[in-house]
């Protein structure tokens, strides 16, 4: 029982012997006691009082007398105004960490046998991802294994974006500025190869509407009239009428494009248990749009297009296919939806989209709820803010979006400058080096990215990432690898960790504490489809570690059963970080 759920019991038998009433739960309000009181667990006084008739001090004192006289793992109390700060003991506390010590994998809740979907990445094949792209990545991997450890099954999708008109003018440029560049003659990486060309197409476009313009035409006419976005537009036509060498160059170039993607997947260390492409569910949907017409749902204007009236819902009216009959988004997302629920009879599909897709997924979910689908009440749209540099926000078309490969590279180059300057490695092998130099410069980009909650807008900084000290992922990888010194020259001692039932300093007892909450972080974490609850819990952890290395002893620790005790606690410790970090897709070194 956790120590909230235990003082709310006690409070709960105390009023009723003291006062001769049984309070309800809703009375019972408990909280972890503020740093600046004395204690371990606070209840509030207040609720309390229609039932003692007495004043809140004098409530506190009445009821913080008996729990005390009743419960021995009750060291203490004081009352502070309106709260009762109740101090646990020692052996209640070496009890708890004995629960903790010996569970293999504290923290990893029971199966619950809820199947969730969580849908990330959602690429578009006409250019490489960027540090948009790794921020949803990032979330999205973090999210889903969160998810996994609250002991649901978890099924990883994504839906890559590879057809369109995007797509086409990639391949537009490429035919007519090279028709012959490919990965292996050029040693360019494939995605961003083709991203190469789709910028060149833009630069193109841009050269002819200038032209237009100068010409005499109006600057909105000129960009739908230029003639090399009319043959991008017919190249599409093609496409999807299934002409052979459009399609095949539509091959060839998005092979190229997956390609670069699984490279830089497997560096992020993501991965999906179902790939889907929007060229095989654009067509879904339609059925149900269908459907929908018969239903009354939806209404066909005098143009042919499907349209549904949302306005009772104050929203406005909505597209669902098009004078011609093509699908626009919308209808493909209702599809490929009813399609997996379908197929994995989910509990819950979750969507990792950005706040500008806030109204599509609002619309989505009444769309199905019309349609009768009683399961469109689990979707969960996981909004997140967008992510911007010190320089500004970042932009697509021109080229100048921050290329996740190239952030990569520039946070592992900055992981070994920083590591070599502070000459702690230099009896390392230099294999193993590298490894510690990609590992810190990942570990620094994706704690830094997912310790933000989801929700907010957030300002990655690279250097600031970067830094040994403070709620970054390099201090709590350093923190890890001191831990395991600790252990590894204890085990050259021939020591082996045990608890003795010493007595505990009063930062052992803060660190306890601390461990036992990591079960409820996790479900709080799940519960808000947030692992940056998780993040900063694991900062939190390691910084109260540090305070403690630098004020009590552990090997020159003279008392024996205190200093095997001590082996315990930290090497929980950095068990707990490893499976806190981990979930966020951090490594932990051994060494640093």
């Amino acid at each position: 029982m956790n120590p909230e759920q235990l003082i709310a019991n006690l409070v709960q038998e105390a009023v009723l012997k003291v006062y001769g009433v049984e309070p309800s739960a809703n009375l019972l309000q408990t909280q972890a006691t503020r740093k600046e009181f004395e204690g371990d667990i606070t209840a509030v006084m207040f609720p309390l009082l229609k039932i003692s008739r007495k004043s809140p001090e004098q409530t506190g004192e009445d009821i913080g007398a008996f729990i005390k006289g009743s419960c021995e793992d009750v060291e203490n109390y004081n009352v502070v105004k309106g709260f009762l700060n109740i101090k646990l003991s020692d052996r209640y506390w070496l009890e708890t960490f004995k629960t903790i010590s010996s569970a293999d994998n504290w923290g990893q809740q029971p199966e619950t046998g809820k199947s969730v979907m969580v849908e990330f990445s959602s690429p578009n094949t006409n250019k490489p991802l960027h540090l948009g792209h790794i921020r949803n990545n990032l979330l999205g991997w973090s999210v889903a294994r969160l998810l996994e450890v609250n002991g649901h099954n978890v099924i990883r999708v994504n839906l890559v974006n590879d057809r369109g008109i995007h797509i086409c003018k990639s391949m537009l440029a490429w035919q007519k500025l090279s028709g012959k560049d490919t990965p292996q003659n050029t040693g360019i990486k494939g995605d961003h190869l083709v991203g190469k060309y789709y910028v060149a197409f833009n630069d193109m476009l841009k050269e002819q509407v200038d032209g237009l313009v100068k010409s005499g035409m109006d600057k909105e006419e000129a960009e739908k009239n230029a003639p090399v976005l009319k043959e991008a537009q017919q190249m599409l036509v093609k496409w999807e009428k299934g002409e052979k060498e459009v399609v095949e160059l539509w091959k060839t170039m998005n092979g190229w494009v997956y390609d670069g993607f699984d490279k830089t997947y497997k560096r992020m260390g993501v991965s999906f248990d179902k790939i889907y492409y929007e060229s095989n569910t654009y067509l879904l949907g339609k059925a149900l749009v269908q459907e929908g017409l018969g239903k009354g749902v939806f209404f066909t204007k005098d143009d042919g297009s499907v349209w549904c009236d949302l306005s009772s819902e104050g929203l406005d009216e909505k597209l669902l296919l098009r004078a011609d009959g093509t699908s626009v988004y919308m209808t493909q997302d209702l599809g490929t939806a009813h399609q997996r629920f379908s197929e994995y009879k989910l509990d819950e599909h979750i969507y990792v989209v950005g706040n500008e897709q806030n109204y599509h997924f609002q619309v989505l979910r009444l769309l199905l709820k019309k349609l009768g689908f009683e399961w469109s009440d689990n979707i969960y749209h996981l909004s997140y803010g967008m992510v911007e540099l010190p320089e500004g926000k970042m932009k697509s078309r021109e080229g100048t979006v921050v290329d996740a490969d190239d952030l990569i590279d520039n946070m592992v180059n900055t992981a070994r400058e920083t590591s070599l300057e502070l000459g702690k490695l230099d009896n390392m092998p230099v294999e193993e080096k590298e490894h510690l130099f990609e590992i810190l410069g990942l570990g620094a980009l994706k704690y830094f990215i997912i310790k933000v909650d989801p929700k907010k807008t957030m300002l990655f900084d690279p250097k600031e990432s970067i830094d040994f000290n403070g709620n970054t992922g390099p201090f709590i990888q350093y923190t890890h690898a001191r831990i395991r010194s600790i252990i590894r020259k204890a085990t050259e001692q021939g020591l082996m960790g045990r608890i003795t039932d010493s007595s505990l300093d009063p930062k052992e007892r803060e660190i306890i504490k601390l461990l036992n909450l990591f079960p409820e972080k996790i479900k709080e974490g799940g519960k808000e489809h947030s692992p940056a609850v998780v993040a900063n819990y694991a900062y939190e952890l390691a910084k109260e570690f540090n305070q403690y290395y630098h004020e009590v002893s552990i090997l020159r620790e003279e008392d024996s059963s205190i200093k095997l005790q001590r082996l315990v606690l930290i090497d929980k410790i950095s068990a707990v970080l490893r499976m806190a970090m981990g979930i966020l897709g951090i490594e932990l070194p051994e060494r640093m």
